[in-house]
């Protein structure tokens, strides 16, 4: 299993915010809300494809 998907799935659990780079576009403050078949990452920004995403950071903010 990819660590930063591990990261990702206990941030949703604990409704944690997250920070990415994708496709070299700064996201900052998105909540995850799910993942579909984890290859698919459901935020309130939008659907994203979790290996095109980069620096992913989980941060101490809760929604």
């Amino acid at each position: 299993m990819n660590i930063f998907l591990s990261f990702i799935k206990k941030a949703i659990d604990d409704k944690n915010y997250v920070s990415f780079t994708y496709e070299n576009k700064l996201y900052k403050s998105v909540k995850p809300l799910k993942l579909s078949n984890e290859n698919l990452l459901h935020t309130n920004k939008g659907v994203f494809e979790f290996s095109k995403i980069k620096n992913l950071t989980v941060l101490k903010d809760r929604f």
